[in-house]
């Protein structure tokens, strides 16, 4: 699988991680009640938010002044997906390395 770069520059933030547990917690939110939440500008807010819809991970709609924000769930769970694999090829990689320290132990014990 490959990884989205953009995906997890997108996530990497804190404050945009933040944001995405809010937005899931409540169905949804924009940048006026989200900055309610967060210590964080409006302003920042939306900036924010520009990032995480490039990313595909949100998607907006007018709602009155404002823009409604909800959670891509397709898109999200590409990047659950994404960290699964992730993690797998690393869990692989670090079982290597503790094979070849362990055969490096027992070559100097003989």
């Amino acid at each position: 699988m490959t990884v989205d770069d953009d995906l997890w520059s997108a996530i990497g933030d804190p404050t945009r991680r933040r944001m995405l547990d809010l937005l899931l917690a409540g169905g949804g939110g924009t940048a006026t009640t989200l900055a309610q939440e967060l210590p964080v500008t409006r302003q920042a807010v939306a900036k924010h938010l520009g990032v995480l819809d490039r990313a595909g991970l949100v998607r907006a709609t007018p709602e009155g002044r404002e823009r409604r924000y909800r959670i891509d769930d397709a898109q999200l769970a590409r990047a659950v997906a994404q960290l699964a694999s992730v993690g797998s090829e690393w869990d692989a990689r670090l079982q290597r390395v503790k094979r070849i320290a362990e055969a490096i132990q027992r070559s100097q014990r003989d």
